[in-house]
């Protein structure tokens, strides 16, 4: 059954679970939102959104090396309790995200993460770019373009590399439903060889 995008991203922002837990509940619900919403109730998914306010005071730092060891990446991915961190499950999450961060190269861990001046840049920038467009719309392409740059520059808003009709965050938030534990990428760094010089 095809589901439409709007009615699953309609679903996302009322429930805060992963955009695949959205898609898989409506088909399930045979596109009725309102029994999505049960099935994700009962699923587990909305326990996911909850517990994202709760502190992330242990986990691992995973690292990866890029076959021809040209890229590699350390990153820092917090969670509840050591129990946890030591998991098969989540020491695999660690590794899946270095791969993606080796792979997509963000800037940022999320949007909270870019300045305010770079935005305003950004921002500015585009702004230039369009100056041809007529002014009632010129605002709407700009956010658009800053959007954009998000979804390129910030891990979490990146599609998964492995699954790109996901996002790192949708990934993660899934993880989050099936680990019982609230996760974060705390950090990153990505190094490449040729990267720096000056």
């Amino acid at each position: 059954m095809e589901i439409a995008a709007n009615i699953v991203k309609e679903l996302r922002e009322k429930t805060q679970a992963g955009f695949m837990d959205c898609r898989k509940a409506l088909v399930e619900a045979g596109g009725d939102p309102e029994k999505a919403y049960e099935i994700l109730k009962k699923s587990g998914a909305l326990k996911a959104s909850k517990k994202a306010d709760r502190e992330t005071a242990e986990g691992v730092v995973g690292s990866y090396i890029h076959a021809g060891s040209k890229i590699g990446v350390l990153v820092e991915v917090n969670c509840e309790t050591d129990f946890v961190a030591r998991t098969d499950n989540f020491k695999d999450l660690v590794r899946n995200l270095a791969m993606h961060i080796a792979a997509a190269a963000p800037v940022y861990v999320d949007r909270s993460a870019v300045s305010e001046e770079t935005v305003a840049t950004l921002r500015q920038g585009f702004l230039s770019e369009v100056s041809d467009k007529p002014e009632k719309v010129r605002g709407t392409i700009v956010e658009g373009k800053l959007d954009k740059y998000f979804q390129e520059s910030c891990l979490l808003d990146q599609p998964y590399v492995k699954d790109p009709g996901v996002t790192v965050r949708d990934l993660i938030a899934s993880e989050i439903a099936k680990m019982g534990e609230n996760i974060a990428v705390k950090r990153f760094s990505r190094f490449q060889i040729g990267e720096g010089k000056g």
